[in-house]
């Protein structure tokens, strides 16, 4: 249903499943699985994969943190957006990337929930894209110190919103792994 003329295609974003994002983020084993088994699919299904890396201070190129976790292996024709801000979006060209493809829906998971997923998501809807979010492929790291929900609840936060999530002719949504149609 997206806004953008003669987009048909859908991607799977996996945005910032490095190790310095997911050490420590809720059900990180689990939420690393259901990514995996949406990429054997989507590649099975000639799906483009888009992968998404930040950088800041924290996660500086190149050294351990900045990597993509082990158990996620991006294959050299995949494209890999590098990125600055939590919109995958901003200042870079990820817009460019899946207007080549056709993409005109979005398959999101990542981490983190609270920050990098619905920046996206929200970026995706604004820019014309549908974007649906995979409820048990993203996660979080627990900021409760800072006065935030434990991460369970801002996932199931997360889920509950995006679910009922529209614009004019673009839609959200979330879906489970197991019952992601790409």
């Amino acid at each position: 249903m997206t806004t953008l003329p003669n987009r048909p295609n859908t991607a799977l974003l996996i945005v910032d499943v490095q190790n310095g994002v997911v050490a420590g983020s809720h059900n990180r084993d689990e939420v690393i699985a259901n990514i995996n088994t949406l990429l054997t699919r989507a590649r099975a299904e000639a799906v483009p994969v888009i992968w998404v890396q930040h950088s800041d201070d924290r996660l500086k190129p190149d050294t351990e943190p900045w990597q993509y976790v082990p158990e996620l292996t991006r294959e050299a024709a995949e494209p890999l957006i590098h990125k600055n801000y939590a919109d995958s979006f901003e200042a870079t060209d990820l817009e460019t990337v899946l207007a080549e493809r056709g993409v005109g829906r979005l398959v999101v998971t990542g981490a983190q929930t609270d920050a990098c997923i619905r920046s996206t998501l929200h970026g995706a809807v604004v820019r014309g894209y549908d974007a649906t979010l995979v409820a048990d492929a993203h996660t979080t790291e627990d900021l409760t110190q800072y006065g935030a929900p434990a991460p369970q609840q801002v996932i199931a936060h997360t889920n509950l919103y995006w679910k009922w999530q529209t614009a004019p002719g673009r839609r959200g949504g979330t879906v489970d792994t197991a019952e992601m149609t790409f």
